[in-house]
């Protein structure tokens, strides 16, 4: 059934199907991969209720995303650390929106992609500024990519439980600041990012403020 308000499926019909929707999930925290999904709606099957998934509780998110998989044809992708140290967030992103669509189980004749930016891919692209909130393909990949992603960083959490990712799921929080600075790096944070460059000695507070001035 089609929402008839929030996120429409009017971006959809833009270009020739099937249509993906793309999203991603984890550019800016400190600790963990960058996460994105692409999804091909059903009309017939698309769940009520699908918005931006940051305005959804975890436990909506999970009925949603298990409805989508249920109904919807599913691609997911990722960038490890190591490629978001190596490559920057940005790029990493890219590589992991280019891994979920490659992932889809049909090949889209038309992709919608969150933001301002996109990846290069071999299809249509069309970029939705704010597209989680008005396009229901980048909302339901919203979706599906935050859920996947908190999973990822709930059970990185039982490794690590110093870090509170079960809850800040890797996000720059005092208790995740804390942590690092009490017990240093693990191998799950981003070493380009600046507070973990700061807790390694890499970068100090003055070096820091100016950076952040120049910004």
């Amino acid at each position: 059934m089609i929402p008839t308000d929030g996120p429409t499926y009017l971006f959809e019909s833009l270009g020739p199907a099937p249509v993906a929707g793309v999203d991603e999930v984890g550019r800016g925290p400190m600790a963990g991969p960058v996460v994105a999904a692409a999804v091909i709606l059903r009309p017939s099957t698309i769940p009520d209720g699908l918005a931006d998934s940051k305005t959804l509780n975890s436990k909506v998110r999970e009925e949603l995303c298990s409805a989508l998989r249920r109904g919807s044809d599913i691609g997911i992708g990722a960038a490890s650390v190591d490629e978001i140290d190596r490559v920057n967030i940005l790029q990493a992103t890219f590589l992991a929106m280019r891994r979920a669509v490659a992932r889809l189980s049909q090949t889209p004749q038309f992709v919608l992609v969150d933001g301002n930016q996109m990846p290069t891919l071999p299809y249509p692209l069309r970029p939705v500024v704010k597209g989680d909130g008005r396009c229901l393909s980048i909302a339901a990949a919203s979706i599906v990519a935050k859920v996947v992603r908190d999973r990822m960083m709930a059970r990185l959490a039982e490794r690590y439980p110093v870090y509170g990712w079960e809850h800040n799921v890797g996000y720059c929080t005092p208790e995740h600041r804390r942590a690092l600075e009490a017990h240093g790096a693990t191998k799950h944070h981003r070493r380009s990012f600046m507070p973990v460059r700061r807790v390694l000695g890499e970068i100090n507070d003055n070096i820091a403020q100016q950076v952040t001035l120049t910004l």
